[in-house]
């Protein structure tokens, strides 16, 4: 028997790209899943899986949410209506999402980074998240925490797999 293939968190959602770093630089607390207003070589060139959310963050302004420094490179076969590949996009949530969003955000140390960018039913969406900076201790913390949790679950098959090869003679 081989490895299993690993099954997609949602049917029907095909990821482009995620922000690993977000994850360990920050304290999630509360996600949200949004909309982007694009153009179509925006939406050719994501469809090829090619972006990048590393410096990616969300602002808030005149009460609209815009995602900055997304990078999404100019469609290859383009041609004068490709699109700058770090502009602002709008992002498309409700109005009491945004409010929310905008008053958490003006809270000191917090901020809304993007974590995933995919597909859902053939639109591209963007998960954000509201998020307070980790300090260097926290960040040490979560390292040395996900590092146990991997050597117990080692440990645990070890020992399973020894119970099977004694339980087969």
């Amino acid at each position: 028997m081989g490895k299993q293939q690993k099954q997609p968190k949602e049917p029907g959602r095909k990821l482009v790209a995620q922000n690993k770093k977000a994850r360990h630089d920050y304290h999630i607390i509360t996600t949200y899943e949004c909309g982007m207003v694009l153009t179509g070589t925006e939406v050719k060139s994501l469809r090829q899986g090619r972006s990048s959310l590393v410096d990616g963050f969300v602002q808030i302004d005149g009460g609209e949410a815009w995602l900055h420094n997304v990078h999404i490179p100019e469609y290859a076969q383009g041609t004068w209506t490709n699109h700058s590949a770090r502009r602002k996009r709008k992002l498309l949530l409700h109005r009491a999402e945004i409010d929310k969003l905008s008053s958490k955000a003006d809270e000191t140390g917090h901020t809304i980074v993007p974590l995933s960018l995919y597909f859902k039913a053939g639109r591209a969406k963007v998960e954000i998240a509201l998020a307070k900076g980790k300090k260097e201790y926290d960040k040490r913390q979560t390292l040395r925490e996900k590092t146990d949790r991997r050597e117990a679950d080692r440990a645990i098959a070890a020992a399973r797999r020894r119970q099977r090869a004694q339980a087969a003679r």
